[in-house]
């Protein structure tokens, strides 16, 4: 990690800054407030107006506000008191649950007050309750627009002012790192001023500013639309976009294990397939050879549909490295899918003499071992595996390639270290692949650092799905269509949101339907879920590959990597509480065969306008891509791809879908500030400054 010969300020804790103790700062952390640029960067989430006294008559509920006049009443009962404030237009009551000298004191009939609290309007009149207050002309509120902060109990609102205001002089004489003039003109964009004028825009808005003034300046603020708010976002998304492209650079300066491009067993394996590969199956492995057959780690996310033949394009690209002598790791996130691997590799390559061997975490401590160390001896050359790949004690002889299947579960550090896993003055080229379609905004933003390629051909044997919203009412016709079906010899999902009965969610529960339909039904029906022992499901779910099963009732256990081509329908429980990605997902299980096949999703009223949209886009597309873009404008970019993923982003204030036009304009400046040497010192601070923890990433 670059590190400056003296720390900037915006980088020292805020234990820098006067009158911040250790106490106050563990406080601060709580809101992720560490350093004194996360100070200037815990932005307001709403403003009050304190500048204008409002007419009693023209008060309404929840609003917060300034009021003045006269007290005509006063009535104290049981420590509680209740005041009556007049004006020209009307009467506000002030409550007070809790009484004091100093406030029996001041309350009195005929005083004039000024009083600044939230309105409560009900049956019982016009409230305020413990509104903040002083006789009228003996002070006055501050004025403009108050910044409100999102805060924790104990941290009082002015305290964090007070915090700001001392980060904002702290940074003040030019010590705030920011992109100049002349380099946002590169790239065409108009951001006048300076980072700190930005910030003191938001944090400290006009006092001076007109009520219309103000209004437009709030809204801005608000919604993030502001010119000091864009200045701040187009900066933070160069930043990050720096990050991606250090990183890659620095990929660069690594040796990677060299890979013929000319692989007799990938055209043996080929020779054995029943099929052939799509065109765009063969168009990626050609990207991905060409990437091999370099000296440069290879670093490619493969994208493509539910169905879309990824598997196989690995599993050709893995030849490759073993006909060059290099062995391969695949990496799954779950056992299910991890097992799946395994028994495709086993079938593709022992018979062409490879040795597949399998790594997971709950093995036996003598198979572990035997496993260990047969990859230090380099007698297995695929190791198909979960997370337990990259722990210590993993010793590969020579690790030349990793593949990561659905790569959005893990997050960067997990892939480093699987990565760092390679022999002595190498970097194992790394192979990513996802059936979770990616919104070209969403990869420019978490996979800024990698070549993509997209296999937007499904196989030619693959059946169209019909897809059929129900409600849940009309349930029993769901059960007898599933039960004709398997009297067919057909075979069928039942997907439940819930493992157990909840009282706190009315979904169904997986348990629950395995054992009303067992009673109902004359079919063989299995269950499975996640807290079942990873042998009891592979077991399951094996029974039903082999049609030992006719009916499988699971939880989203299934999403990946289940490959039964007998089974045409699949229902999906309480469809309304997954997301779009995760359905499509669900869906893509059938439809692997010849017969017609089915995903109902059966649903529960009420329906919300959103879910009534997310499940008719379901309805009407079977375009992954699509149903991403759709799903990630719905429920943004933490639910798509998962927080682990998405968590490495750590955006402040910068939003992909928000702000998806200035992505464009930020990697465009971002890929021309990399290519100016005397920019070299700006961009590394810019990092320091925007994106946690980068150096761990960017190796600068």
């Amino acid at each position: 990690m670059y590190i400056p010969a003296q720390t900037p300020i915006t980088n020292l804790p805020m234990t820098a800054l006067a009158g911040v103790g250790n106490a106050l700062a563990n406080r601060l952390t709580e809101l992720g407030i560490h350093r004194i640029f996360d100070m200037l960067l815990h932005l307001p989430r709403d403003y009050e107006d304190r500048s204008r006294i409002m007419p009693i008559n023209e008060l309404y509920d929840g609003q917060v506000c300034v009021v003045a006049g006269v007290i005509t009443d006063v009535s104290a009962t049981k420590g509680r008191l209740s005041v009556c404030l007049e004006d020209d237009t009307g009467m506000v009551v002030l409550q007070f649950f809790k009484t004091y000298p100093t406030l029996l004191a001041t309350m009195t009939v005929g005083a004039s007050i000024t009083a600044f609290g939230e309105v409560k309007i009900s049956r019982y009149g016009v409230q305020m309750s413990h509104p903040e207050y002083f006789i009228t002309g003996t002070q006055s509120f501050e004025q403009g627009l108050l910044p409100i902060y999102p805060t924790v109990k104990g941290l009082h609102q002015n305290k964090l002012r007070q915090l700001v205001r001392l980060a904002l002089m702290a940074v003040g004489q030019g010590q705030l790192t920011c992109l100049s003039d002349d380099d946002f003109g590169v790239v065409g964009l108009d951001m006048s001023g300076d980072l700190l004028s930005a910030l003191k825009a938001i944090h400290l808005p006009d006092p001076q500013a007109d009520i219309f003034s103000q209004t437009a300046l709030l809204t801005g603020l608000k919604d993030r639309t502001h010119p000091a708010c864009l200045r701040l976002i187009i900066e933070e998304l160069v930043a990050h976009q720096l990050v991606f492209l250090y990183r890659k650079q620095n990929l660069h300066t690594h040796k990677a294990p060299f890979c013929t491009d000319n692989s007799q067993l990938a055209q043996r394996l080929l020779d054995n397939l029943p099929f052939n590969p799509t065109n765009a199956q063969r168009r990626v492995v050609r990207e991905i050879v060409r990437d091999l057959n370099t000296s440069t780690p290879m670093l490619r996310l493969v994208q493509g549909d539910v169905g879309a033949g990824k598997t196989l394009v690995a599993a050709l690209s893995a030849c490759h490295a073993l006909d060059s002598g290099w062995q391969v790791a695949i990496m799954a996130p779950t056992e299910i899918l991890a097992k799946q691997h395994l028994i495709n590799f086993k079938n593709w390559f022992t018979d062409l003499g490879v040795s597949v061997g399998w790594l997971v975490g709950k093995q036996t401590a003598k198979e572990r071992n035997t496993t260990l160390q047969a990859i230090m001896d380099n007698d297995v050359q695929i190791v198909v595996g979960t997370h337990a790949l990259f722990q210590e004690g993993v010793n590969f002889a020579k690790l030349g390639l990793v593949i990561i299947d659905e790569q959005h579960r893990f997050g960067v550090e997990q892939r480093l270290k699987l990565v760092n896993k390679g022999v002595a003055n190498t970097t194992p080229h790394q192979l990513a692949m996802t059936a979770t379609p990616i919104p070209r905004t969403l990869a420019m933003s978490v996979y800024g650092d990698m070549d993509v390629s997209v296999i937007d051909e499904l196989p030619p044997n693959r059946t169209p799905i019909t897809t059929i919203t129900v409600n849940r009412d009309r349930r029993d016709e769901v059960i007898e269509r599933i039960l004709a079906n398997c009297k067919q010899g057909k075979q069928a999902y039942w997907v439940c949101p819930l493992v157990e009965e909840s009282t706190a969610l009315d979904a169904q529960s997986a348990e629950l339907l395995y054992e009303a339909l067992c009673q109902r039904l004359d079919i063989r029906i299995g269950l499975v879920h996640g807290k079942m022992k990873p042998a009891d499901k592979q077991a399951i779910m094996n029974d039903f590959k082999h049609h030992r099963l006719d009916l499988l009732i699971a939880t989203t256990v299934i999403e990946v990597g289940v490959d039964v081509p007998n089974a045409s329908i699949m229902v999906i429980e309480n469809a309304e509480r997954l997301g779009l990605s995760q359905l499509h997902q669900l869906r893509g299980r059938v439809g692997r065969g010849l017969e017609k096949s089915f995903c109902v999703l059966l649903y529960q009223m009420p329906l919300s306008p959103t879910g009534i949209e997310r499940l008719n886009i379901l309805r009407d597309s079977t375009d992954g891509f699509v149903i991403a873009q759709k799903d990630l404008a719905l429920r943004g970019a933490g639910e798509l791809l998962g927080k682990r993923q998405t968590g490495d982003m750590g955006y402040y204030l910068a939003d992909i879908i928000r702000d998806e036009r200035l992505l464009a304009y930020a990697q465009a400046l971002a890929c021309y500030l990399v290519k100016q040497p005397h920019k070299t010192l700006l961009t590394r601070a810019m990092m320091d400054m925007w994106v946690k923890e980068n150096g761990e990433f960017v190796g600068a």
